[in-house]
């Protein structure tokens, strides 16, 4: 039976970021048809109505129904550690995140943290994450089969770590690091609505026979992702310098191992030579922009509107728990204040797309999900712009869509979440 969802609605045809507002399309009052898991059509409500007479009816009201949020890299592990006090990077994974991931060969564990972090996630409406797991692949298969269960779209990887800058009993070998990964793949990979990640962590947690490996292995399953990180802080790029001394920098050493390209996401991205930026764009990778994380953690700030006017695909990430936030909402604020601290506010419009159609593009799943558009899959969220007494008053004094949408960006939180539809159906009650 077909599902007519009613509510104010925004169709992005293009990257605003490179192409203006032209590239977004509102409806005061719209509607998207679902039916079978996918979108059928997106229109104005009284034609889909009038057209569809027999479609069952979910009316928002004046909620915004937009794709369901994207989160282009995250840690599920860390869940439990996320908003922890005063450290750096090499520190927070030393004093935090390592000792936490011991944990996760243990799959009854692995298994209640996957399901908080999947109820977390929904109720901020994230629908799809690209997501870091642990050396185990009791934490994988933990994430995946909760996903599966849950009729999610999902990419995870088990993380690669074999140079012994990485602590005892988080340390594997090249070997079994393709190995594993390799009967993971072919367990989960295609699987439904699951991708598989192949996840060196990063460069300086990998020997070079990982990194050739793990481009080894991609190199033999091009349809699946790979995801680590890139110049997230001065520190970190200066020890990868001294571990890989002859590679022109960070992003070089990834170019030499296989892997760059479309399909390729980097966290971070921060600090860039323009050597690394022209690559970045000439080889299509892409990188994951995370924002509270990089403040909480004083990385850095990123130059998202740059990247995107030198052609690199962004999307938006919480990078949960160095981010200390699961509410995209909180990290399109972030985004915001970080550009501004740039020179370059970001639209409110460059926002949403960043976490929906930009983060899509970021993961090569740009023809699935991520725009109100027909044949897309239906990953919907309704969004409240008046969640909050204070919300609504500044709303009620908008003299367009985008400025009734900014404080629910910039103020809300999951209860600016009236509902999310997985495969186009409700998972969460109405608010």
């Amino acid at each position: 039976m077909a599902r007519l969802i009613l509510g104010q609605t925004l169709e992005f045809h293009g990257n605003p970021l490179r192409e203006g507002l032209g590239a977004v399309r509102h409806r005061a009052r719209g509607g998207v048809l679902v039916e079978a898991g996918r979108i059928v059509a997106v229109g104005e409500a009284h034609t889909l109505k009038s057209s569809h007479p027999y479609a069952d009816i979910e009316d928002m009201g004046e909620a915004l129904l937009l794709p369901g949020f994207i989160d282009a890299h995250a840690h599920y592990p860390q869940t439990r550690i996320i908003a922890s006090w005063g450290k750096r990077l090499i520190d927070w994974l030393n004093g935090y995140t390592f000792p936490e991931e011991m944990r996760f060969g243990d799959a009854a564990y692995a298994a209640s943290v996957a399901r908080a972090y999947l109820d977390a996630t929904r109720a901020h409406g994230i629908t799809t994450a690209s997501v870091y797991c642990t050396i185990h692949p009791e934490s994988v298969d933990a994430l995946m089969a909760e996903a599966e269960a849950r009729g999610q779209r999902m990419a995870a990887g088990r993380v690669m770590m074999d140079r012994d800058t990485a602590p005892d009993g988080l340390r594997d070998t090249a070997e079994a690091s393709y190995t594993q990964s390799k009967a993971l793949i072919e367990r989960w990979h295609g699987r439904g609505r699951l991708n598989y990640a192949i996840t060196p962590r990063f460069a300086p947690t990998s020997t070079e026979a990982q990194l050739e490996a793990a481009g080894t292995l991609w190199a033999e399953h091009l349809d699946c992702l790979v995801q680590t990180h890139l110049s997230e802080q001065p520190e970190e790029i200066d020890w990868v310098a001294g571990l890989y001394p002859g590679d022109a920098d960070y992003f070089a050493i990834y170019e030499r191992f296989g892997l760059a390209g479309p399909g390729a996401v980097m966290g971070h991205a921060i600090h860039l030579t323009e050597r690394e930026r022209t690559a970045l764009r000439d080889t299509g990778t892409s990188v994951g922009h995370c924002p509270t994380s990089n403040t909480f953690i004083g990385s850095g700030l990123c130059d998202v509107a740059s990247l995107a006017d030198t052609g690199i695909p962004v999307g938006l990430a919480t990078d949960v728990g160095g981010g200390s936030s699961f509410s995209m909402l909180r990290t399109m604020a972030a985004a915001y204040e970080v550009g501004q601290l740039r020179g370059r506010a970001l639209h409110p419009a460059e926002l949403i797309w960043l976490a929906t159609g930009g983060s899509a593009e970021a993961l090569r799943m740009g023809h699935q999900i991520g725009r109100l558009a027909a044949g897309m899959e239906a990953d919907l969220l309704a969004l409240d712009l008046a969640s909050t007494p204070l919300i609504a008053a500044r709303a009620a004094r908008a003299d367009d869509v985008w400025e009734a949408l900014f404080p629910t960006i910039m103020m809300g939180d999951d209860r600016a979440i009236a509902r999310v539809w997985v495969a186009g159906e409700p998972v969460t009650p109405p608010a």
